[in-house]
């Protein structure tokens, strides 16, 4: 099944019920007073976060969705069926955007549930209108319209690291060595279609589709995907040992800095790929100059089962100390809450 990131929907919430006018029947009493029931409410509709990364394939094909609508009020003063919420289960990291109003929302946790359209309040039945002036009223109101409205749903990969590049730069190769994925490997530009993700000791690394220069606007299939990048804690940067490494940086680095302004504060590092195509002394000269631009610079081979282990362990030393710091961050916010709380009670004047 071909990979899906972003979908167009139209979700309408369900209408409400209709009120009824309805009259008690009692023996020798045909109509003994008003009982038609209020309309049930009609269903609302929500997206929830799930795990599973290809679900919006699920809906290539579903351009609506209709929540269910609240059954009608019924005699004997009884209510109608409220309608079974609607939920649509999107990947985690998704951004849904209700395109009438501009507003965005973004799912990253697990079962997340949110609400995004409303469904209609049921209508009232003859009996909410009696009282002591009006002991037959013969009023009832409809049920109202559920909210609707047109879907944009990007999927936005979160993942701790991703590999960048331009086209043929090794970057499958390297998550197959790094992760053991299957991700799909040619000697051709352009293998890699769509993301790929494989899983580091617990850390998740995406390999995004090769970028060419005027992929910020369009061009090449890398651009489809850089959205994906937003989100990493890391971006490799992956060059093959055969290019010049200035150019092939700064044209990347230029098409992520045009896509988003966000990237450009991005923590980065470049490893440099297919270093069993230079002697020692060349791949000196390559590390010197990647070092004019970072100076966390890797090299590795996937021929080299050493080279891969020294990465290996660089990048999860790397993303462990990220962890760390989000972890602590909590920590170190609590306590300098507590502190100022207990500098206001010095403070504060005694009674």
């Amino acid at each position: 099944m071909a990979f899906v990131d972003e979908i167009s929907i139209h979700a309408t919430a369900g209408r409400g019920g209709d009120g009824v006018v309805r009259w008690r029947q009692e023996k020798g009493k045909p109509l003994s007073g008003a009982a038609g029931g209020n309309g049930g409410k009609g269903a609302n509709v929500y997206v929830r976060g799930s795990r599973d990364l290809g679900i919006l394939a699920r809906y290539r094909h579903i351009k609506e969705f209709q929540a269910e609508n609240g059954g009608h009020g019924e005699s004997e003063s009884r209510h109608g069926k409220n309608g079974e919420d609607l939920i649509i289960d999107i990947p985690l990291g998704s951004v849904v955007t209700h395109l009438g109003i501009g507003r965005s929302i973004e799912l990253l946790n697990e079962d997340e549930k949110v609400l995004i359209l409303s469904g209609g309040r049921g209508g009232l039945g003859n009996e909410h209108f009696k009282g002591s002036r009006n002991t037959t009223p013969k009023e009832s109101t409809p049920g109202e319209k559920g909210e609707e409205g047109d879907f944009r749903i990007e999927l936005r990969l979160i993942a701790d690291a991703g590999l960048i590049g331009l086209p043929n730069a090794g970057k499958s190769s390297l998550l197959n060595a790094l992760t053991r994925a299957r991700a799909k490997v040619g000697s051709y530009q352009f293998t890699t279609l769509e993301p790929n993700l494989g899983e580091l000791y617990g850390y998740i690394l995406a390999d995004i589709p090769g970028l060419i220069e005027g992929a910020a606007e369009g061009k090449g299939l890398g651009h489809q995907f850089l959205r994906h990048v937003t989100r990493t804690k890391l971006l490799l940067h992956c060059i093959s040992a055969e290019e010049d490494i200035p150019f092939v940086y700064q044209t990347v680095r230029t098409e992520l800095n045009r896509y988003s302004s966000a990237l450009t504060h991005q923590e980065e590092c470049i490893v440099i790929t297919k270093t069993d195509t230079l002697d020692a002394t060349a791949l000196k000269l390559k590390v010197k100059e990647a070092k004019t631009f970072t100076k966390e610079v890797y090299t590795v081979t996937v021929l080299d089962d050493a080279s891969v282990k020294a990465l290996s362990d660089a990048l999860i030393k790397k993303l462990r100390g990220f962890k760390e710091k989000a972890e602590e961050k909590p920590k170190k916010e609590k306590v300098a809450k507590k502190s100022a709380k207990k500098a206001v009670k010095k403070v504060a004047p005694k009674k």
